[in-house]
């Protein structure tokens, strides 16, 4: 056994960075979400509107990735990806997923989980208007999820999309590209504390409103 298997066992922090109860929790789940991602912010966290995205296929195999969170509001949690990648055909089979907010340098994790649904056409474009243009001629050049020879296939790619559209002032929305929506029925706020005694508020979609649950650690 190599020495850093043998110091995983012993690897753990006590977590005292902070706490959350009920009485400081904001009204609504993405209130909540907007004052701990505006918190991660200011702490200069790496990347903070990356998330763990968990999706499973028909046969109910789960995969997960790390994506970029482009939004959220009291519709959901938006993120954008090829519509023919391997994520998409898993929501598109069973139109479920969540997501993790993984904020370890505040001791803290948001997960999401809920529905999901495509976003408009405008919010699209509206979204694909701030992209860098090489972000956006690489939509277009990578066959996303699917095997592909090598990374000189990739460039070759990338080099005839470059071509395509030369002369082109703005590159268009690829047709098989967009966003999707995570509508939550529950977002749990998780915030590490000593001994293992985690704080955990659920908010809980009901048929009518939400409601606020504290979960044992």
């Amino acid at each position: 056994m190599s020495e850093a298997n043998v110091a995983l066992p012993s690897m753990r922090v006590s977590y005292e960075a902070g706490a959350l109860d009920e009485s400081s929790l904001a009204a609504t789940w993405h209130e909540q979400l907007q004052l701990w991602f505006d918190e991660a912010v200011q702490a200069e966290l790496v990347e903070p509107n990356a998330m763990v995205l968990a999706t499973a296929n028909a046969e109910g195999i789960p995969s997960s990735r790390t994506v970029l969170c482009k939004g959220f509001d009291e519709r959901g949690v938006v993120f954008f990806t090829n519509y023919t990648s391997a994520k998409s055909h898993d929501l598109k089979s069973t139109r479920v997923a969540a997501a993790t907010f993984p904020w370890l340098g505040l001791q803290r994790q948001v997960n999401v989980r809920g529905t999901v649904e495509k976003v408009d056409a405008a919010e699209t474009a509206e979204y694909w208007g701030v992209r860098p243009r090489g972000s956006q001629l690489g939509a277009w050049a990578s066959p996303q999820s699917r095997v592909v020879a090598n990374r000189e296939a990739l460039k070759s790619s990338l080099n005839g999309i470059e071509r395509r559209f030369a002369d082109a002032e703005k590159v268009p929305v690829p047709p098989h590209w967009g966003g999707w929506r995570i509508r939550p029925d529950v977002v749990e706020f998780w915030q590490g504390r000593p001994d293992r005694l985690h704080d955990r508020l659920r908010f809980r979609r009901t048929d009518t409103t939400w409601t606020v649950e504290r979960l044992a650690p």
